[in-house]
Formats: structure tokens, C-alpha cells, sequence
């Protein structure tokens, strides 16, 4: 009761922060960053490199109403079709303006609902990937896969593209929960799905799921957590939902009155959490749990340890690519995002260009911000080696950006000269503390609870 009342006191179940899956944040991308250059970025990437590569693939059969993604309907294959050949056009043109020989670290489809896609045109765009861009040694391929969307035939052409890494979506066993957050997919139907990846020899399996979701209590989660367990993915993602229905107005459909108190959902998280821990998981940053031996679980042990539009990630390659509609680039000059509206992405592409429309060329400052947000997020601390080494910090400069950290947070934080850790009461805090390292404006409505 007592950590409970200081991180009320601290303001944690009234905060709205963000994830800082990106720095800065998505909002404050602007159009001063086009295709130009987002071309020349590209052109920097030595011949024989390796990159990450991100596929979204905007499409749903329905729309589940919790969804903040930016995703459309569709009843036909047609559409999807489709898409996946402006995907080929646009691997088409990443090929033609990167240097030679450079080969992936990752490959990654989301959504959406890549397992959408029919068996056949999973092959075709799988081989078009591949054929452009050929796996590195030790590469990861996964896929997002929709347990109701997903049959033998598709699960082989995947397997068949060298999948490695499969990714599904549980949310919430709870029948009732399902109904209200319009994900309907029955444990039942997620053990086939789990049952036909495993016996493709698809080595390693990811899950997400939430708390904070409406009619959820401890009971429920428990429940669905412990069901989960059955199915022994290899790395969880505990997600907290977050409401936000002036930017996903899909979910207005969801009762708000339903929805648990922020305090309730810390018991929430701390129910799972625990669970997980008990299981033999190892708890990796602020939302993620891994088998040991995991890529994440090595990652953290080792400090290598990532943060990106993915969430957590063992992956060290410098440049992430995104294609499709909306997709997000990152390279070390800085950010390019794609047209959102899957029309204005796809007419760009047909025409032969890249579609960014808007994108961050960082500052010397947003590199320093950016990885000590980074280091909180992954390490729950900062390194003043580090900074001292590689960002020109002297240990009177950093001591004076860390120390107001340290006033606000007293006890939830130790800083002393080798930097500023968030000590284990403290990290429900931990996208707050990031938040005071963030040198930029933020409109508050636009981010989901800090916990």
C-alpha cells in the first residue's frame, strides 16, 4: 500500500505519456522530410549492409473495435491482392535505390492481418522480398498471424519462405471481454493455430496480450494468463490498452464505463506480472517476458537490449525500412514515414516514387535524448560512462540534466556519479521518468495512461 500511495503521489495513475517506441514521438514528425530525403538516407547504406525490414499490410477481414491501428476492412481478397503487388513494386524501387549486396537482419510482416494474404500471394511476396534482399545469417523472419485468419496452406507457404518467428495477438481469453472489445477467437482456435506453427518446425512463437481491457478483473486475467501458459509462447508482451478514442474512433464502441480504474490497472499488470515471473519467464524492460535463452532475454543479459516501433528487440541493425501504407523508417539521420491513406501510398508507388510524407532529421540533442529514453525504457538506467564517452557530456553537464530526474522522483530513483537508475519500486514510473528527459512540447490527449 505504501509503493502504491507514493506513485499516486508521483501522479502515475493520472499521467498520459508516451510509449517511446520512437524519439521524438510520431507527432512531432512534420513534412520537412520527404522522398528526397528519405532517398538520400537510403543511399547511405554501405553496399553489403545489413537492414531491418518492416511489411504492413493495412487490411482486416473485421475490425476489432480496441484496435488503435491504422487498418481497413474487407470482405474480398481482391483488395489485399492488390496490395500485395504495389508491395512488390515498392521492394522494386527499395532495391534500385540501396547499394549492392545488402542483406536482412530482419524481416518482419504486421498489420493489419498479413495471414490476409492467400497462400499463393504469401509465396509471391515472400519470394520478391528474398530475391531482392536475402536473409543474413542468423536473420529473424516473422509474421503477424491472426489465428482466425490463418489455414495449412498459408502456414506452409510461410513456413516454406523460411518464417522463424511467429507472432499472434490473444488480447483476452474471456468470452465476454472478446464480445465487448469486438475479438471474437476462442482459445480453442488459438491452440490449432499455436498446434500448426509448432509442427512446421517454426521454432519460436510470440503472443501479446492486454490489461486494461473493459469488464477485466483479476480473476479474468489470471484466467487468461494462466491459459497462455498452456500454449508456452517463447516472449510475451503484456500490453496495457490504451483508450483513445479521439484518435481511434473505432473504439467508442467500447463501453468506457467498463473500463478498470488506472489503480486497478496496476493490480492488473501486477497479477500477469507475477504469474509470468513464476513460470520461469524473465522480465525484459517495462511490458515484455522471455524464455530463457530467448533473443530478447540474451539481448538484456548481454545490454544490447532495443527499443522500436515493434517494441523490444535483440536486433542491431542501424536502418529499419518500412513499406506500405503508413510504415516508418528509421535510420540514424532520422525518421520517414509513409502516407497513411493506403490510396495516396499505393498511387505514389504505381507512379514510381516513394510516398513519405513526413518524417524528424535529428539534431545532435535528439540523439543524446534518445538513447538515455531508450536506456530507461530497456536498462532502467543511464550509463555516465557512456554519455561521457560518446555524447560529450562532462560529469558536471550530466549531472545537471539528470538531477531535477532525481528531486521529482526521490526514493523511486538513485543517482549518484555512474549515472541514474529507476530502482525496482520505481518502474511502474518509468515512461514518466522518461518523459522528463523529453525536449519536446507534448500535447497530453494524445498519449494513452502511464500505466
Amino acid at each position: 500500500m505504501e509503493q502504491q500511495s507514493q506513485l499516486e503521489r508521483l501522479g502515475l495513475f493520472d499521467a498520459r505519456v508516451p510509449r517511446y517506441t520512437s524519439y521524438p514521438t510520431a507527432p512531432h514528425f512534420s513534412p520537412a522530410v520527404g522522398e528526397a530525403q528519405f532517398r538520400d538516407w537510403l543511399a547511405a547504406v554501405p553496399a553489403g549492409g545489413q537492414i531491418s525490414l518492416y511489411l504492413h499490410v493495412p487490411f482486416c477481414r473485421r475490425l476489432c473495435w480496441f484496435c488503435a491501428c491504422r487498418t481497413q476492412g474487407t470482405q474480398s481478397e481482391d483488395p489485399v491482392r492488390a496490395y500485395a503487388e504495389d508491395l512488390i513494386r515498392e521492394i522494386a524501387l527499395l532495391k534500385a535505390a540501396l547499394a549492392p549486396g545488402v542483406r536482412l537482419s530482419r524481416l518482419h510482416w504486421g498489420g493489419g492481418t498479413p495471414t490476409l494474404l492467400p497462400a499463393d500471394a504469401i509465396a509471391r511476396l515472400a519470394d520478391a522480398v528474398l530475391t531482392a534482399f536475402p536473409l543474413a545469417e542468423d536473420a529473424e523472419f516473422s509474421v503477424e498471424i491472426d489465428p482466425n485468419e490463418i489455414d495449412e496452406a498459408r502456414l506452409d507457404a510461410l513456413a516454406q519462405a523460411g518464417l522463424n518467428r511467429a507472432s499472434i495477438g490473444v488480447q483476452d481469453f474471456d468470452p465476454e471481454i472478446q464480445r465487448v472489445i469486438g475479438r471474437e477467437q476462442s482459445f480453442e482456435v488459438t491452440r490449432r493455430a499455436v498446434d500448426m506453427i509448432r509442427d512446421r518446425g517454426i521454432a519460436s512463437l510470440n503472443a501479446d496480450i492486454l490489461y486494461g481491457l473493459p469488464h477485466q478483473d483479476t480473476h479474468r486475467i489470471a484466467d487468461s494468463v494462466q491459459k497462455l501458459l498452456a500454449l508456452s509462447p517463447d516472449r510475451v508482451a503484456l500490453y496495457g490498452y490504451a483508450h483513445v478514442p479521439w484518435m481511434a474512433r473505432r473504439q467508442v464502441m467500447i463501453p468506457a464505463e467498463a473500463l478498470p480504474e488506472p489503480q486497478d490497472r496496476l493490480q492488473l499488470f501486477e497479477v500477469a506480472r507475477q504469474l509470468f515471473l513464476a513460470d520461469g519467464y524473465d522480465e525484459i524492460g517495462i511490458d515484455h517476458f522471455a524464455r530463457p535463452g530467448d533473443g530478447l532475454q540474451i539481448a538484456q543479459r548481454l545490454g544490447r537490449l532495443k527499443r522500436n516501433f515493434q517494441g523490444y528487440t535483440d536486433d542491431r541493425a542501424q536502418v529499419l525500412v518500412g513499406l506500405g501504407a503508413s510504415s516508418i523508417s528509421r535510420f540514424p539521420q532520422g525518421y520517414a514515414q509513409n502516407a497513411p491513406a493506403t490510396g495516396a501510398h499505393v498511387a505514389r508507388v504505381r507512379a514510381g516514387h516513394f510516398s513519405t510524407v513526413r518524417g524528424h532529421a535529428f539534431s545532435a540533442e535528439d540523439n543524446w535524448r534518445a538513447r538515455m529514453i531508450e536506456a530507461l525504457m530497456c536498462d532502467f538506467r543511464i550509463d555516465a560512462g557512456e554519455f561521457v564517452r560518446d555524447h560529450g557530456f562532462t560529469p558536471e553537464t550530466l549531472a545537471q540534466v539528470l538531477a531535477p530526474v532525481a528531486r521529482h522522483f526521490g526514493a523511486m530513483v538513485h543517482l549518484d556519479k555512474d549515472g541514474l537508475a529507476i530502482l525496482p519500486a520505481g518502474r511502474p514510473l518509468t515512461r514518466m521518468i522518461a518523459r522528463m528527459l523529453d525536449g519536446y512540447e507534448m500535447a497530453v490527449s494524445g498519449h494513452s495512461s502511464a500505466i
